[in-house]
Parts: structure tokens; sequence; C-alpha cells
């Protein structure tokens, strides 16, 4: 039984704060969960290490390239990769979920899967902009599932 949610996300125009913000409400009133969360633009840099499981919460904002043949280089959002990275805190992250715009066609959500690769920890879904009520249902669900999953393997 899942007592306690961490999220651990950078948001740069509010897009993905929102998201967070609709998830926790939800996940607090629909499955009697707390939720911590942690908006990694508010360190400033700063780093330290976790000691609780968490989730992440990634938008894409890309500079150049078309993120598949002719590269692509993450702007912006760094500061959330360099906390994860830091004092092995990736190894307590049991997902990433990622966000952006679907007119960017292959650089949708792009950052998120290049976290996978860099971490080895799954993608458990993604979402546009502000995402939906129908995001929020999903996405807590998953989250759920995934952090009583990373729990049995502790």
């Amino acid at each position: 039984m899942v007592n306690k949610i961490n999220i651990i996300y950078i948001s740069l125009n509010g897009n993905t704060k929102y998201f967070v913000s609709c998830l926790s409400d939800y996940i607090k009133e629909n499955m009697d969960v707390m939720v911590e969360s942690l908006n990694i633009k508010d360190l400033k840099g700063e780093t330290f290490p976790v000691d609780e499981p968490f989730v992440s919460f990634l938008p894409t904002y890309l500079n150049g390239g078309n993120g598949i043949h002719t590269g692509d280089k993450e702007v912006l959002t760094t500061r959330l990769g360099d906390f994860i990275a830091s004092n092995d805190n990736f190894k307590l992250c049991y997902g990433i979920i990622g966000s952006g715009n679907r007119n960017f066609n292959n650089q949708f959500c792009l950052s998120a899967k290049q976290y996978v690769e860099r971490f080895s920890f799954p993608l458990i879904d993604v979402f546009e902009l502000r995402g939906t009520q129908t995001d929020v249902k999903r996405i807590a669900n998953l989250i759920i599932k995934h952090h009583e999953e990373f729990l049995k393997k502790l």
C-alpha cells in the first residue's frame, strides 16, 4: 500500500507545475495518498541526496535538430538531469513522465526518452502541454503501480 508519493520535476512556463498540482490533488482526494513535490527550478542548481523513491516529470525544451537524424540539445531543463545524476539520486527514481507539444512531432517528449536511456528508469507516460483530466487519472494510476513495483524490488 502506497502512503506517500514524491514528485521531483522542473517547470519553466507553468504547464508542468499545473499538471503536477492537479495530479497531486487527484491522488490525495481519490487515492488517500500524501504527495510531496519539488520543482528543481526553485533550487537554483543546488542538489542533495534523496532518501525516498520518487517519480520525475520533465517537459521538453530542445535547441536545433529534428531529434532523430540531425540531433538536438536539451536546453533550460538540464538542472533536473543534474539533480537526478547527483548523489546517485537516479537509483531511487522509479520512472519519468514527459510532457511537450505534439506539434514538434519526433521531438514530442524527447527529453524524457533521453533520460530513460541515460538513467535506465522507465518512461511511465507522456502528456501534452497542461494535460487533461483524463491524463491526470491515467497517470495517477500508473504512478501508484510503478511505485508499488519499485518498493517490491527494494
